[in-house]
């Protein structure tokens, strides 16, 4: 809990662990129990086929919030199935509180097929800063961590995620064709040229951890919903890497970014990568 006199730095660095139980308790709770046990009335529609929620990201979401809340009074938290429910709730990500950014299942489309290809993702942001976050895919043993500052770790080893090797095609995950406009679509055309490898991304917290482990070389990403890049991003800039838009500047969770957007294992690929998208490489 944090203290009238403490900044929030200071209570990451007393309360982290917290935050890190706060999400294992979650999956454990209300996520892995319905890993592949998931009945039909369980399941249901937002948008479209394509656009699932379950039980499980309607209840760890509610678990995340009540503990995240207490944890740090004062703060608000921006859940996606919160805002779902009331779009309102989107703008505290512009207030002057500090504010949780949570997406409980990041990949609900692998959950429901019983794929273990998806997370739990939380980021602590303050006034448009991204502060820490937590990335959590319990069907894969992996937690990795941030902190501004202070690097990226996974399962408590630190993240590099380096340049890509030279004289190989650059690997790129991109936004699904599914979740795409006809004008980013031919954004993102631009990607299949020599030298690039694009393919459909999964669960974008875990596109993000690939890159900062040096898997993976870049995203392109032509959404801006905060609870599926907050935390990727700080992990990614911790790790080494670095984001931008199409017209050259750092992505910005509060939003009105140029789309698409990359995040990348360092800025020769980011800048390279953007430059296909604007048609300018």
């Amino acid at each position: 809990m944090i203290e009238d006199t403490e900044t929030i730095e200071e209570f990451l660095e007393k309360n982290s662990a917290d935050v890190e139980q706060a999400v294992r308790e979650a999956a454990a709770k209300e996520i892995t129990p319905r890993f592949r046990r998931l009945a039909a009335h369980e399941v249901d529609e937002k948008a479209g086929p394509h656009d699932l929620v379950t039980d499980a990201d309607r209840l760890a979401e509610k678990y995340l919030t009540g503990a995240l809340s207490a944890l740090l009074p004062g703060s608000v938290v921006v859940g996606e199935e919160a805002v779902h429910a009331n779009p309102a709730t989107y703008e505290a990500i512009q207030g002057e509180a500090p504010v949780w950014i949570v997406d409980p299942v990041d990949g609900t489309r692998q959950f429901v097929h019983g794929e273990p290809g998806f997370s739990t993702l939380v980021a602590l942001a303050h006034h448009g800063v991204l502060l820490a976050s937590w990335t959590y895919a319990p069907a894969l043993g992996l937690l990795a961590t941030a902190v501004k500052g202070q690097g990226a770790h996974l399962n408590g080893e630190r993240l590099h995620a380096g340049p890509p090797a030279p004289g190989r095609d650059l690997e790129v995950a991109t936004s699904h064709p599914d979740y795409t406009t006809d004008d980013q679509k031919r954004s993102l055309l631009g990607l299949w040229t020599e030298g690039v490898a694009p393919r459909a991304c999964g669960s974008a917290g875990l596109e993000y951890l690939a890159i900062a482990r040096g898997e993976l070389d870049a995203t392109a990403f032509s959404w801006e919903a905060a609870w599926d890049h907050a935390a990727g991003l700080l992990l990614v800039e911790e790790a080494g890497g670095t984001h931008l838009t199409v017209t050259g500047e750092p992505f910005r969770v509060t939003g009105g970014n140029a789309l698409p957007f990359t995040a990348a294992r360092d800025a020769a690929t980011a800048r390279r990568i953007v430059g296909l998208l604007s048609g300018t490489a």
